[in-house]
């Protein structure tokens, strides 16, 4: 997963503290437990929590991945958050994030996989309303397999980014169920987490992608 990159200035309701950057590593959740409304200051499905109340709501095919490295079962390996979890889905049309007080300009994440995907954003919640803009990820090398502990294809994360006219209140981060994974969702800033790095250009994306669909036989979870 390299670079995702979308700016969102939160605006949310007296939950938030304050338009900042905003960035989601889903660290505190357990391996395989769904997001739910651990960002709305409440809990995952097993129990983790409470977590940050940012006013941020997953849907429930929303599910972090801590990787085997760490103790968990799946494949993730080097994010750029430092963190050793994800977030990615089994089934589904793909990760859903709703932020019912809305965000504008655009909005930033790293994602990771062997195959690519596609992240929308919509104006209203649940994936809704006006599609504001959409953005074709690329497929990720072979990495880092940690002595073999990690298969190595979900080492790798790039860094898109997108920004739009209007306020979003929905994004829907899809692919390939189990074959792509997210980390460092970034409200409030042009760049995904902490670091600057320049935003690629969509097309220049699909030319990183290219030829790498033939990986697509390994899974992300661990068997």
């Amino acid at each position: 997963m390299k670079k995702l990159t979308f700016v969102a200035l939160f605006f949310l309701c007296s939950t938030v503290a304050s338009a900042g950057i905003v960035s989601l590593n889903f660290s505190g959740l357990q391996t395989e437990e769904k997001v739910l409304n651990y960002y709305n200051g409440g809990t995952g499905g097993n129990g983790s929590g409470p977590g940050p109340n940012y006013g941020i709501y997953f849907g429930p095919d929303s599910i972090a991945g801590v990787s085997s490295a760490a103790g968990g079962a799946d494949n993730n390996f080097n994010q750029p958050s430092g963190s050793s979890t994800c977030l990615y889905f089994l089934t589904g049309s793909g990760d859903l994030m709703d932020v019912p007080a809305g965000f504008t300009t655009g909005f930033s994440f790293y994602e990771s996989g062997p195959i690519g995907g596609t992240v929308s954003v919509y104006s209203g919640l649940d994936g809704t309303g006006t599609l504001l803009s959409t953005l074709l990820l690329p497929a990720t090398p072979f990495g880092s397999t940690d002595g073999g502990l990690v298969n190595g294809y979900y080492s790798v994360w790039d860094p898109v980014g997108v920004t739009f006219s209007g306020t979003a209140e929905s994004v829907l981060f899809s692919g390939s169920a189990n074959y792509i994974a997210f980390d460092d969702i970034t409200l409030g800033s042009p760049n995904p987490g902490p670091g600057p790095g320049p935003v690629p250009e969509p097309a220049t994306l699909l030319l990183l992608g290219s030829g790498l669909l033939g990986f697509a036989g390994f899974r992300k979870r661990m068997k």
